[in-house]
């Protein structure tokens, strides 16, 4: 118990002292574990460690995502996803912050990743909002939340992770993934429409679109849905794998990027390389992770936390309760893939033991880190916002999501109290 609290502390420090995370974990990890055991199977247990992991077949899943993520956005998609969105909803207030969620919820599902989704729609939805007059604190708030959802909308890297890593199969949790994922673009919505019926000066209502522009623009993103009906579609028909869907994502996203005239050798190769250094940066995280969890079991501190646990006798939903209040402070200081990776080796046995669904619970972490992306004073959606629209302050940014936080908390609340929101659709699989 002693050495792992102590480096845990250790940990702390080095995290303060800006040491990336995956090195910080690598290098208490190997220390730990050569303390408890001696140096020479630690220096084993971190080469085997990491090369079991990066040749880990499952884990191809990850750059194959991150490929199709990348070779859509350079398609040039996002533009007509939010003026379809735009189509069907401008026409109400704070329609513009509606078509913007709605449409951060589509490019999610074709992206996976909450900071390129918060980029893409800060640069496509905000001129439009600042244009038609919205306040900065609900426009900032609204591209910033549905930034949030490409963390749970599948494909979601933080998913794939946390099934690599619990042994949960992928494709159930990106299934599961879609009804909380839909929840969390409703409450959004709801949302807005709160925001804007109780200060109207907000948000302004736009010009409403015929039926037949609203049918154009269905004609003009159908490519990009249909991509997304066949990769879910297939996985939730076990028609293939996760990975087989990752690639035939990957593949299908190249013929749109060819199809909308956007190819490019150059943006080919800007896409390969951005993808390579996200997969690489994600699989040194997870080496880190995964030697840090290693000293963490050898050392005895899982099993020693669950007997603890028994011993105090708290029902399941206390414990579950105290998890959810831990993740939500770790969210204030921690970037959500740290703080997954962190947290996992210790949390998760408990869950098992409680015998919880981890489908249910991946589902309910991911929830959690996605509240993470806005909360202050560390939410990384936050700042990539303010990167790309510098004149809108850090703090009418934090003003803006308040709403969209007690939306994410509501959810929360719902996925706690009724699980079949995450496990119904698994269920039929």
């Amino acid at each position: 118990m002693t050495v792992v609290v102590t480096g845990m502390i250790i940990l702390i420090v080095l995290m303060v002292l800006e040491v990336p995370i995956a090195v910080a974990m690598a290098l208490v990890g190997i220390g730990g574990f050569a303390y408890v055991v001696d140096w020479g199977p630690a220096a084993y247990m971190a080469a085997e460690t990491s090369y079991r992991l990066v040749h880990n077949y499952n884990l191809s899943v990850i750059p194959l995502f991150i490929l199709m993520g990348n070779l859509v956005t350079r398609a040039d998609v996002s533009k007509d996803l939010f003026d379809l969105a735009y189509r069907f909803v401008g026409h109400r207030r704070g329609g513009l912050a509606i078509a913007t969620v709605l449409s951060g919820g589509m490019f999610s599902a074709v992206c996976g990743s909450s900071f390129a989704t918060t980029a893409t729609m800060a640069r496509v939805a905000y001129p439009s909002m600042k244009r038609y007059g919205y306040a900065d604190s609900l426009a900032g708030g609204a591209i910033a939340s549905a930034g949030t959802l490409g963390a749970m909308i599948p494909p979601s890297v933080p998913l794939i992770v946390y099934g690599v890593l619990t042994s949960t199969d992928i494709g159930k949790l990106f299934i599961a993934a879609v009804l909380p994922g839909i929840l969390g673009m409703v409450l959004y919505i709801v949302a807005v429409m709160v925001a804007t019926r109780m200060t109207p000066g907000l948000a302004t209502a736009g010009e409403r679109s015929s039926w037949l522009e609203r049918i154009r623009g269905l004609k003009s993103v159908g490519a990009v849905l249909l991509l997304f009906l066949l990769v879910i579609g297939g996985i939730y028909g076990n028609l293939f794998t996760p990975t087989e869907a990752a690639g035939i994502g990957a593949v299908g996203a190249l013929l749109i990027m060819i199809w909308r005239r956007k190819f490019s050798w150059q943006s080919l190769m800007g896409a390969l390389r951005e993808t390579a250094m996200t997969s690489a940066a994600i699989f040194v995280i997870m080496v880190g992770a995964q030697i840090f969890t290693t000293f963490v079991n050898v050392a005895g501190f899982t099993a020693m936390l669950s007997d603890a646990v028994q011993q105090w006798d708290l029902p399941g939903w206390g414990i579950v309760l105290g998890i959810v209040v831990l993740y939500l402070v770790l969210g204030c200081m921690l970037e959500g893939m740290s703080m997954l990776l962190l947290t996992l080796p210790i949390v998760f046995p408990l869950i098992t033991n409680l015998g919880l669904d981890p489908i249910w619970f991946g589902i309910l972490v991911v929830t959690l880190i996605e509240v993470g992306l806005i909360t202050p004073p560390l939410g990384m959606n936050v700042f990539v916002l303010n990167s790309v629209v510098p004149s809108m302050s850090l703090g009418t940014i934090y003003r803006g999501v308040i709403y969209f936080v007690l939306a994410d908390l509501l959810r929360l609340a719902l996925l706690i109290g009724i699980p079949g929101i995450a496990l119904f659709l698994p269920s039929l699989m």
